[in-house]
Formats: structure tokens, sequence, C-alpha cells
């Protein structure tokens, strides 16, 4: 338990210093400001979630506060893999074109030896696969708050709650070292 409360922790200020940090160049407006609302939201999550975790543990006793301050973390989580949902459209659309426009460059060549061809596939993979856990992440909120409850009931939470941390454990894995032809 130690280290799942110092994880959160770390990803509390992760989150935090997304907030302040500078943006790259180019981004559009409304994804810069998605971006820092998505950043927002989930640092008010994992600080509201370290109170609810306090009140479930005996150490703060308002247990209608807790209640309360769980259910609004929660939308904070929702509201936060909208953003995310919504972030990562935004960059595959903008990933899509710039991969248009270098397949036109590279028209008469194999693509699939260009360096970076490949660096903007495996870059639109893992944002499709972050777009996907995002989609699923809404869901589980939904259910947790019991938003949608003929629809999305404690089993399919449960299920989709299990996938998305498949995914996260995944997305956390080292990537494969490149192989290099001789």
């Amino acid at each position: 338990m130690p280290y799942l409360t110092l994880s959160i922790n770390l990803q509390f200020v992760n989150d935090l210093h997304g907030l302040i940090s500078p943006v790259p160049q180019g981004t559009p407006l409304p994804l810069v400001l998605l971006g820092k609302s998505k950043n927002a939201l989930l640092s008010t999550f994992l600080f509201l979630d370290q109170i609810v975790w306090l009140g479930r543990s005996g150490i703060y006793k308002n247990k209608e506060r807790a209640e309360l301050l769980g259910r609004i973390s929660l939308f904070c989580w929702m509201g936060s893999s909208i953003c995310t949902t919504l972030v990562e459209v935004g960059e595959l659309g903008r990933l899509s074109a710039s991969i248009s426009k270098l397949e036109k460059e590279l028209k008469n060549t194999d693509k699939h030896e260009n360096e970076q061809y490949r660096a903007k596939l495996q870059k639109s993979n893992e944002r499709s696969l972050a777009l996907v856990k995002a989609g699923i992440d809404i869901v589980v909120a939904v259910g947790l708050l019991q938003l949608a409850p003929k629809k999305v009931t404690p089993r399919v939470t449960g299920a989709l709650g299990f996938t998305t941390s498949l995914i996260s454990c995944y997305q956390l894995l080292p990537s494969r070292p490149k192989s290099k032809i001789a």
C-alpha cells in the first residue's frame, strides 16, 4: 500500500508539472486548453482520492463528506478522461495529416524503410491505444458513479476496469530495442 500511495503522489506531482510546463510549438490552442484541463482535473482527482482513502481507513472521520469528495473525485476523473479523448482525437488528426504529407513525399520509395515514417506510425499506434483507454475509462467512471446503472452494470464496470488496467500495464512496458540490420 505505501508504494501505491507514493505512486499516486508522484502522479499528482507529474500532472501538476504538466499543468505549468510549456507546450510544444505549433500545438493548436484548443488542444493546449484541453491538455491543461486534463492535467488540472486529474490532479484534483488524485488529491481528493487521498482524502477518500483517509476516510476509508478511518483517519478522516467525516464519512458523509468523504463520500461526497469520492463522488466529486470520480467526476474529475471522468472529465479528465473526456479531455484525454478529445486531445487524442485532435492529435491523431494532426498526425494523420502529417503522415499523409510524408507519404506523398515518399511516393516512389518504400515508406517503411523511412525512419521518420515508422516513428510517426508508432506514435499513431500509441495515441490510438491511449484513445481506446480513455474511452474505456469514461465508461468505467460512468459505472462507478452509477450514471447509467441499467447499461453499465457492476460486472461491465469491473470487466472494463480490468481491461483498462491491462492497457495501462502494457503502456508502462519498455519499448522494444531497435534491431540493427547489418
